[in-house]
């Protein structure tokens, strides 16, 4: 069955944030009202339909400039003077390999504007996520550096685009 890209909505909060925190370690783990916070701060949260379900989310953010204390998005806003960030894009592991993912890029990359001439990602390699990793190269991402997260738990690889 094929996913639908739709605008998050309200009552989709709920579907999302239990996909978000069965997703941990890849994305890190969110409370209801820190949801709330990152949907009010996104350029787009969307969610991927299939059937009647919510299959998968990504949620975008142009920067700089938004009000968002994440030490990954804080690294673009230091070395890119207008981008797009995908702070997090997460798949139900029952529809993971069915092309949601490849969906909800597609869509991303469609949305660019020559305002945000870059998509900007990270990816876990501490500890390691190499279908991320496989994933993020099949579309054309390049490393564009690393970065250790405050506590030293993770270690992310910096991606980007060119949308332009």
């Amino acid at each position: 069955m094929r996913a639908v890209v739709r605008p998050c909505a309200a009552q989709d909060l709920g579907a999302v944030l239990a996909l978000n925190n069965r997703a941990v370690p890849a994305v890190n783990e969110l409370e209801r009202g820190s949801l709330i916070h990152l949907w009010q701060q996104s350029s787009h949260l969307v969610v991927a339909d299939v059937g009647d379900a919510v299959a998968g989310f990504l949620l975008l953010l142009d920067g700089p400039g938004r009000d968002y204390d994440s030490v990954n998005y804080s690294w673009f806003c230091e070395r890119y003077e207008r981008f797009s960030y995908v702070d997090r894009i997460v798949v139900a592991g029952a529809n993971r390999g069915g092309g949601i993912g490849r969906t909800l890029y597609d869509w991303a990359i469609e949305q660019g504007s020559p305002d945000y001439p870059v998509l900007c990602a990270e990816v876990n390699i501490r500890p390691r996520n190499q279908a991320s990793l496989d994933f993020h190269e099949a579309l054309k991402f390049v490393e564009v550096g690393q970065q250790d997260s405050p506590d030293g738990q993770k270690t992310v690889v910096m991606l980007a685009r060119s949308l332009s």
